[in-house]
């Protein structure tokens, strides 16, 4: 059954070394357990990074048996097995039984460009499929804030691509799918089961148009914010979700913003360094002032002076009078369609790095020109 879990890494540079390319390769495919910084041999000491550049990727056309494998590596078989079952999920590799007790292995089309198309091609499909099954439980209707401001720096994709397989014991076919697709981490535990606490945040995710904030599903569901807080990241990481300013609360924010350091700084300050002779057009200033002055200023007062003024310069007075906005949550795509189509598409461009490290990974074996 083809299993997967792929990280999106910053293409490598400078350094283009075979082991610096294969290290790559290694960790976007996520084959071991990430352990801080990367090392200064990029993990070449691992068995499965010396088994891909030693073996499969410098004899590409060869297939290898379990058995001579493990002799020359210095493994042992359970060892060995689970790194070549990783690769074999992953669908590089592909295996046969020559009734020797031991499994044969090679890199399916007989060159790594050639295995990653055939990859990537089950990889797309799954994906699509996955998408698809999402669509029964999709009841959220687009909503646009008013002055939204899209996300700037979304997270790097990691997600995992599983093919179908029946739902666990206790699990929800809701959470079986949020486990297919990464949503609840490598090691799923508890929140597999239904009804858990990433279930019901997702759950609220699919029905709600509105982003929801750290503070809302603290007030909704409970838990401590730390936890909902990773909950909702992890949901990010896979493509899914993403964080945006809540500019719905936008007028809000300011008002609270503006009496709070016209009670500490006054109107002189305000006016200087609060960002309103910048920012705030000139005839709005007493529409401000003034009720500041008697202590009535409304949130009414705000969106009626803000009505000229950009959201990125709304954002920039609440940042010069020390607000905050609160962020939001919610599912990328006014409809399941446009959700699918970004999924496809961060998916695609994850997979146009891999393609070309591979392409780098063939031309040093090829040539030995390392740079």
């Amino acid at each position: 059954m083809l299993n997967v879990r792929l990280e999106e890494l910053p293409m490598p540079t400078t350094d283009r070394s075979i082991d610096r390319l294969v290290g790559w390769f290694v960790e976007s495919f996520c084959f071991v357990r990430r352990k801080g910084d990367a090392t200064a041999d990029y993990g070449a000491a691992s068995p499965i990074h010396r088994m891909l550049r030693d073996h499969f990727f410098s004899h590409p056309k060869m297939s290898w048996d379990a058995q001579a494998l493990s002799d020359e590596l210095a493994m042992t078989p359970a060892a060995l097995n689970h790194h070549l079952s990783r690769l074999s999920q992953s669908g590089l590799l592909s295996y046969t039984n020559e009734g020797k007790g031991w499994r044969t292995y090679v890199l399916r089309g007989g060159g790594l460009s050639q295995a990653l198309e055939l990859c990537f091609a089950q990889y797309r499909l799954i994906l699509e499929q996955k998408m698809n099954e999402l669509e029964r439980d999709w009841n959220r209707e687009g909503l646009t804030l008013e002055n939204e401001i899209a996300e700037d720096s979304p997270l790097p994709l990691n997600l995992s691509i599983i093919d179908y397989r029946s739902t666990q014991e206790g699990a929800s076919d809701l959470t079986q799918w949020m486990a297919d697709f990464g949503l609840l981490g490598d090691r799923p535990g508890n929140e597999i089961l239904g009804n858990s606490v990433s279930e019901q945040l997702f759950q609220y995710l699919l029905d709600s148009a509105a982003p929801i904030s750290l503070d809302d599903a603290h007030e909704q569901f409970g838990g401590q914010k730390a936890r909902l807080g990773r909950i909702l990241e992890r949901f990010r990481a896979c493509g899914l979700v993403e964080r945006i300013p809540r500019t719905d609360r936008l007028a809000s924010a300011l008002w609270s913003a503006m009496i709070t350091q016209h009670q500490r700084r006054g109107e002189d300050w305000l006016l200087k360094k609060g960002g309103f002779m910048r920012l705030v057009p000139e005839q709005s200033h007493s529409n401000l002032l003034q009720p500041l002055n008697k202590g009535n200023l409304t949130i009414e007062h705000v969106q009626n002076a803000m009505q000229k003024v950009t959201a990125s310069d709304q954002m920039l007075l609440l940042n010069l009078l020390g607000g905050r906005l609160p962020l939001g949550y919610r599912l990328i795509g006014n409809t399941i369609s446009e959700s699918k189509q970004n999924m496809v598409a961060r998916l695609d461009r994850l997979l146009r790095r891999i393609r070309r490290v591979g392409t780098m990974i063939e031309e040093v074996m090829t040539t030995g020109d390392e740079q």
